[in-house]
């Protein structure tokens, strides 16, 4: 089968290697260059967590994830290149004592029942263990080993290059101007470089993996719309005057009581830049290519948590800031389905802030969702991503000022 991919973030760059491998004729379009700058997935750190609250599919699957993590780190140290995972573990942060029906409370009691080995921050552990922090601001919370973060930006340029390593016909500084149809089917992708050069490129399948981009990408969806919205998340990087204590084990990757506040940050980079980030409602856009300024607010926000919750960090330079693009679905699962109206159009996007976390899973739910695998190990999780008008349940529980 011929598939052609339009987008070469972590969906589609995922995909294309695990189609190819399946034996798929398969062209990657992405305007580029790549790792596209503007992309959310290009970016220093990703947090990587099993921590999904009641949620048993999600922590499932995230479970079968942090295998693959460690066995890609396993795959790059072959290689002689560290890996890109840091399995430094999650600090799970709660004003409140932990009880069923919160985010933190759930996570901890689901994963307690699967046997993961969790740290209670019993009184005066977070102040002794994590000195950071202002422990009288939380009253409860703990420790979770497995998990941590990841390097996105390396992660994804490795996709692309086993891909075409692979046999990936990769098509860079391509991006889709329209779809090709026949007989009431989509049978391919125009395609126009930076020249205004347009080429069809027949397909059977035609994947949308464009991320932010997924609307804009194809005139054809501005009429007709999946159900999609742009959101922007301000990500900010700080650097301290003392960057070693900002590293693990003292200063773990976090969520600090985030299904209410929506922050979450990382250890310090090599650089002594510290990122601290917003997991919540975000900024409206009205599109990808749209200028991106962070808000002032944003920033505003940010220096009020950090005065609160970590002394140290509060009056640190801001050294980089940028806006990361969400595609959101109505209730934060993934879009991984055939369009209804566009037979031969399939969707793989939907990420709603925490789709990277499962990049070494993507190629084979995308795979899976695409060949209608009656047999897929990821039943219960693709009956998630099929297409919808309206939301379902509540996808990710760790997003804040969601519905």
């Amino acid at each position: 089968m011929k598939i052609a991919i339009v987008g070469a973030g972590v969906f589609g760059a995922a995909a294309a290697l695990q189609l190819r491998r399946r034996g798929h004729a398969v062209t990657l379009l992405d305007p580029g260059p790549l790792p596209r700058p503007e992309a959310a997935s290009t970016d220093t750190s990703k947090i990587v967590r099993v921590d999904y609250g009641d949620d048993l599919t999600s922590t499932a699957l995230m479970e079968r994830a942090l295998l693959r993590w460690r066995a890609w780190n396993d795959e790059w140290r072959r290689g002689g290149l560290p890996g890109p995972y840091h399995e430094d573990g999650l600090l799970v942060l709660s004003r409140e004592p932990l009880r069923a029906g919160t985010f933190e409370g759930d996570s901890h009691a689901l994963l307690a029942a699967r046997g993961h080995a969790l740290q209670r921050l019993r009184p005066g552990l977070l102040a002794a263990r994590f000195p950071a922090w202002r422990s009288e601001c939380y009253a409860d919370g703990y420790w979770n080993p497995q998990g941590g973060w990841a390097e996105s930006a390396r992660v994804v340029e490795w996709l692309v290059g086993r891909a075409r390593a692979a046999g990936v016909e990769l098509r860079e500084g391509w991006q889709a101007a329209g779809l090709v149809q026949a007989r009431d089917r989509v049978t391919g992708v125009v395609a126009r470089d930076a020249q205004r050069r347009s080429e069809t490129i027949e397909a059977d399948r035609v994947v949308l993996a464009a991320g932010a981009w997924s609307i804009a990408a194809l005139p054809e969806l501005r009429e007709d719309p999946p159900p999609l919205r742009l959101v922007a998340q301000a990500v900010l990087w700080f650097r301290p005057e003392r960057p070693a204590d900002f590293l693990p084990p003292a200063f773990p990757p976090f969520t600090a009581d985030i299904a209410r506040t929506g922050f979450y940050g990382f250890p310090a980079l090599p650089d002594g830049r510290v990122k601290i980030a917003n997991h919540g409602p975000g900024f409206p856009l009205p599109d990808a290519d749209a200028p991106r300024v962070v808000p002032l607010a944003a920033e505003a926000a940010t220096r009020e948590f950090l005065r609160e919750h970590l002394p140290g960090l509060a009056d640190a330079p801001l050294v980089d800031s940028r806006l990361c693009l969400y595609c959101d679905t109505p209730d934060g699962h993934f879009l991984l389905d055939e369009h209804p109206r566009l037979p031969g159009l399939f969707l793989a996007t939907g990420d709603s802030g925490h789709g990277f976390k499962f990049a070494p899973l993507l190629g084979e739910l995308v795979g899976d969702a695409l060949d209608r695998r009656r047999d897929s190990p990821f039943t219960d999780f693709l009956a998630r991503c099929r297409w919808r008008e309206q939301p379902g349940e509540r996808g990710d529980q760790a997003r804040a000022g969601t519905p």
